[in-house]
């Protein structure tokens, strides 16, 4: 840090937040808050005078909380700038002056109780995302005892206890009495690897993904107290020892050479010896088969990783997409490992996944790779699959702008809408929003849809079904199932789409009315968007188009919703197979008379359980197996559904 804060072409803006970020790639305008310090950080010398004199004391947020700082300090050791700070939500000093001591010791007069924020506005052309992560709070595993005993301490903080840095310099004691302790006990996994069940809906009690570090971390920590006290008692209560990184397995082998006994099965309680602050575990050898009882003078817990919360406002921000696990999701795992789906954007470190020093450090250089190449073009290139608005048409609705993932579509009222070609990636969610046919996605336009089904249906249309895929997901995962020569029924038609949000509502009416049996809408996973929530739109459609359905007398199951990766292969297969025999289930009678039916029709463009404000009571149902079942339907939470049953996400919300 210290050498980026004296290279004269990066500055530094410690203390400071993003507030805003418009525009699009190579014209970033990003609005920074830089927070009020209340020390002069260019005359401070970092003398200490006004840090004795300070009577207001709290928890030293780098130290764990292990120490205590006063209300003005330094950050952190080698923090840039070297100068002190002053907590404005702590001193007494600030709005109205109550002590002033400070100001009074300062001898060059560097605090100013009238500072104000400062915003700065910055022009940019591209963006790296690197906010780093947070820790699991082992607060919630109450088995462990982390709130009740003294010397059970997280990893954290036991990084801290051995720091020379630390608040005990570097002198390894435990908590409680401040002696060393001798039978140190380190529990893995806490807080990862914790399946979601009924007893941890929401991840309060672990994550389900594996952190990564845990476990390298403890192998070192471990060969550190062996290198400074030979004579440490080390136990090591596991899962699993994942040790994939070069040289990691030698460090493994290592540790226990130097004698550290790992115990393959984790604590299932945590008890506290009377009057001597020893630990006594409980633990089942899953190796032996049998239970284990240990007695610890200080037992470690090696807590996970979490995303940072500060990172998904800087997600809304930007428009990025994130994964299940709540990390920013990169715009392509092989082929873009470290740009988002927003151009211009790129994600460095833990923002993207939890990850050492090592693969944090190769990913930064990664990112600012391609950040150079994109500032270093004389012009961006721009794939041409982008939206073109027809001003003739365009009613000045707006609607597009609303749907679009990327702001792409600048609008205001009484204004025809216009789309910046640098930030369109060209999903399509705008065209199949358009109501008025005013808007045309380059290679992908409407005519040209209609045609592939008109040549799909031509012929024998009852033994066939006709199936919208996602470029990047779905149709993917149909191929793979074919490289894979995977056997399914051979009658799927697709229809590429570069989004399942490009599939309009019109494109499947005019299937059914072609004479379609069945009709197949599949893209990306819900919360794995490559266009960041486009296919949210999607399941808005379905709704309509079941609703529409429902309204004509044609049965909805004739419509179906899933969705598929790209390495999902066996999942196609399955669907293809399910759906094949819908497909059988459908008669020709059926097949005219819903022709008759939908003659001239439309469908709804949006559903009413899209315009729920609050939860509601509502009946689930299936079109895939039939299953039903009741739930509290809450649209803020994402309005994601799957059947319990078959795992299908053809499931309608009944109000």
């Amino acid at each position: 840090m210290m050498d980026a804060g004296r290279h004269p072409n990066i500055t530094l803006m410690a203390y400071s937040e993003v507030e805003d970020i418009s525009g699009y790639v190579g014209n970033f305008k990003v609005k920074v808050r830089k927070k009020a310090r209340y020390v002069d950080e260019t005359e401070c010398t970092a003398c200490g005078d006004c840090v004795p004199v300070c009577p207001i004391v709290s928890a030293d947020e780098f130290q764990a909380g292990l120490s205590t700082r006063r209300a003005i300090y330094i950050p952190f050791p080698q923090a840039v700038p070297s100068s002190y700070i002053i907590n404005g939500d702590e001193c007494m000093g600030n709005n109205p002056i109550a002590c002033g001591k400070c100001l009074e010791a300062c001898d060059k007069k560097c605090i100013d109780f009238d500072m104000q924020d400062e915003i700065v506005d910055l022009d940019v052309g591209a963006i790296i995302v690197a906010t780093g992560m947070d820790v699991y709070d082992p607060t919630p595993l109450d088995e462990y005892g982390y709130t009740s005993y003294a010397n059970v301490i997280t990893s954290l903080e036991f990084e801290r206890l051995i720091s020379a840095g630390g608040p005990t310099e570097g002198h390894f004691v435990r908590p409680s009495d401040q002696t060393r302790p001798k039978r140190i006990g380190f529990v893995q996994c806490v807080g990862s690897r914790t399946a979601l069940t009924d007893s941890n809906p929401d991840g309060q009690r672990g994550n389900p993904y594996c952190s990564n570090i845990c476990c390298m971390n403890t192998i070192k920590d471990s060969l550190l107290l062996k290198d400074h006290y030979p004579d440490t008692d080390i136990s090591v209560f596991y899962m699993d020892i994942r040790a994939f990184g070069k040289g990691f397995e030698d460090l493994y082998m290592r540790s226990k050479a130097e004698g550290v006994h790992y115990i393959r099965g984790l604590p299932g309680e945590v008890e506290e010896v009377d009057g001597t602050g020893n630990l006594t575990v409980y633990a089942e050898n899953t190796t032996d088969g049998r239970l284990e009882t240990h007695e610890f003078d200080l037992l470690v817990l090696s807590i996970g990783t979490t995303p940072r919360k500060e990172t998904e406002l800087v997600r809304q921000l930007l428009t990025l997409s994130r994964t299940s696990d709540g990390f920013l999701m990169e715009a392509h795992p092989k082929l873009k490992p470290v740009d988002s789906p927003t151009k211009g954007v790129y994600i460095a470190g833990c923002a993207e996944a939890p990850k050492d020093v090592k693969d944090s450090v190769t990913q930064a250089s990664a990112a600012a790779a391609r950040a150079e190449i994109l500032l270093n073009a004389p012009q961006i290139q721009v794939e041409a699959i982008t939206a073109v608005v027809d001003e003739d048409l365009c009613k000045k609705c707006g609607q597009c702008a609303s749907v679009c993932p990327f702001s792409a579509i600048l609008w205001e009222k009484k204004e025809v809408a216009r789309v910046v070609s640098a930030a369109c990636a060209g999903c399509g969610t705008c065209a199949a929003e358009c109501r008025f046919d005013a808007i045309t996605m380059r290679h992908f336009t409407d005519q040209q849809i209609y045609a592939m089904i008109d040549a799909i249906l031509e012929d024998d249309p009852q033994n066939k079904i006709l199936a919208f895929a996602c470029n990047w997901c779905s149709y993917a995962g149909a191929d793979t199932a074919g490289t894979s020569r995977l056997q399914y029924p051979p009658n799927a038609h697709l229809i590429r789409t570069m989004c399942s949000g490009r599939v309009s509502t019109d494109f499947v009416w005019y299937a059914f009315r072609k004479g379609a049996p069945l009709v197949l809408v599949s893209g990306c996973h819900y919360a794995d968007c490559h266009y960041i929530d486009a296919n949210r739109n999607t399941v808005r459609r379905v709704d309509a188009l079941w609703e529409g359905l429902e309204k004509h007398s044609v049965r909805p199951e004739r419509l179906q919703l899933d969705w598929c990766s790209a390495a999902e292969g066996q999942k196609w297969a399955k669907i293809m197979r399910e759906i094949e025999e819908l497909r059988a289930a459908v008669t020709p009678e059926e097949v005219e008379k819903t022709k008759e039916a939908l003659k001239d029709k439309k469908t709804p463009i949006t559903s009413k359980v899209w315009k729920l404000k609050e939860p509601t009571p509502a009946t689930m149902r299936c079109y895939r197996c039939g299953h039903e079942w009741e739930v509290t339907f809450d649209l803020s939470a994402g309005g994601e559904r799957m059947c319990p049953a078959c795992r299908s996400n053809s499931v309608r919300v009944v109000l």
